[in-house]
């Protein structure tokens, strides 16, 4: 039986970015930060990440790593399952509704 050699990274075809969950991601962290009255910088300062960066995750520029998205929700005080659902929720309003 001969080896299977395992490849690291994402397979073949696969985007390493897709806007509609990082924009979706992204409004729910800038929904949270402004229902709480944090400032985008401030934000970032808790977070411990650079407020450029910041802007580009609240904008969907950028799609968050997992340790990141814990670090958004710890600095601004919920969960990162928090973020998801809200995330999720505006995926399935955007959803293309079949009848």
């Amino acid at each position: 039986m001969q080896k299977r050699s395992i490849q690291r990274g994402r397979p073949v075809g696969t985007p390493t970015y897709e806007a509609e969950p990082a924009m979706a991601f992204g409004a729910a962290v800038r929904e949270e930060r402004t229902n709480q009255g944090i400032a985008q910088e401030t934000l970032a300062h808790l977070a411990g990440i650079e407020r450029s960066h910041m802007g580009k995750i609240e904008r969907g520029e950028h799609i968050p790593t997992l340790p990141l998205i814990l670090k958004i929700a710890r600095a601004l005080k919920c969960t990162a399952a928090h973020l998801i659902a809200q995330t999720e929720t505006r995926l399935m309003e955007s959803a293309p509704r079949s009848e």
